[in-house]
């Protein structure tokens, strides 16, 4: 029971400071909660806490502020997630679903999270390395000249023109196209550039080869391999750092020092996780000491139960973490469903 109740000390001071960025006393607890015991019983409890190393006192006399470790307690004792509203649902789904492409996407997620959390938000784009193959159409757009077009997974979409040197049929073209995609749809990116080239090849050996066939695969190939290293990513809402002046040079310098490496942020979000599982690392927990005063909270996201990129909102410890929490798992779910119905 003494524990419960120290744990409910906990929340309130997490809450108010969160809510108020002001050191909490004993006093406001128990003004603004209802924990059901006096100041005196409530400053026990907030001593007991102090020594035990999840609250501390920035200054002498001050009310108490959460270490760390009391956000890290905090975080792991939240029995739920804060729901969505139904409102703030509507206009994540509105929002997402009148974007046009892969780009659009990603860059309304970015915005939406960050208004969403008031937070730095990133979102990074689904990696070709991770993605398979939706489907191929080719497309005469004159006797000679074809239009490849390679959709993948992740919605992204490449194309390349070929130009060949005889007329193609449309029957011929019909025959190329099932073939491919018999081929291909739904191989792994790394596997399918060498499905193309087994296709291509000759049937005997000592066959001729099939221009035409070679031609097409080659440029497919080619599309595949577009980008395979280019790990960009989205960030927005840099401008919420403002509102933690108060911790400019320990705090804010450093992340905004880190958003200027992607390498960084990346490594900073950790991996992608499926199944919906936010994770949220606190301070220290992060893989880098100059951003120990740092907070993220970030999940996987892409179509089915596969996570192919991460997103997620990095910003100061003193955060919303429920709210965070709730707001990364919704817009990586409404994410991955536009990805899925791409």
């Amino acid at each position: 029971m003494q524990n419960e109740r120290r744990l409910s000390v906990l929340r309130a001071i997490v809450e108010d400071y969160v809510k108020t960025e002001e050191p909490v006393g004993s006093k406001a607890l128990v003004e603004r909660h209802g924990l059901g015991v006096s100041p005196a019983t409530v400053r026990n409890d907030m001593a007991a806490l102090e020594e035990e190393g999840y609250i501390s006192a920035p200054h002498t006399s001050a009310g108490r502020v959460p270490t760390d470790k009391g956000y890290r307690l905090f975080v792991d004792r939240l029995t739920t997630v804060k729901p969505m509203t139904s409102g703030e649902k509507r206009a994540i789904a509105g929002f997402l679903e009148g974007a046009v492409d892969l780009d659009d996407v990603v860059s309304r997620s970015t915005r939406l999270l960050s208004q969403l959390t008031r937070q730095v938000a990133v979102v990074q784009y689904p990696t070709l390395s991770r993605s398979t193959v939706r489907h191929v159409e080719l497309v005469a757009l004159a006797p000679t000249r074809l239009l490849l077009v390679l959709i993948l997974s992740t919605g992204r979409v490449e194309q390349r023109l070929l130009e060949v040197a005889d007329e193609v049929s449309e029957e011929t073209l019909a025959t190329l196209r099932s073939q491919i995609n018999t081929a291909v749809a739904g191989v792994q990116i790394a596997e399918a550039g060498e499905a193309l080239r087994a296709y291509a090849q000759p049937a005997a050996a000592d066959a001729p080869a099939d221009t035409l066939k070679t031609a097409v695969a080659e440029h497919l190939i080619e599309a595949m391999n577009d980008h395979r290293s280019d790990e960009r990513i989205s960030i927005g809402g840099t401008s919420n750092l403002a509102r933690f002046g108060d911790s400019f040079d320990t705090a804010v310098r450093p992340l905004l020092e880190a958003l200027e490496e992607h390498v960084v942020l990346l490594k900073l979000m950790g991996e992608a996780t499926a199944g919906g599982l936010v994770t949220v690392r606190i301070g220290a927990e992060g893989p880098y000491q100059e951003l120990s005063q740092t907070s993220v909270v970030a999940t996987g996201y892409g179509p089915g139960e596969e996570a192919l990129a991460t997103l997620g909102v990095v910003g100061p410890t003193r955060m919303d973490y429920p709210g965070s929490m709730a707001a990364v798992r919704a817009v990586a779910r409404y994410l991955s469903r536009i990805l899925d119905e791409a």
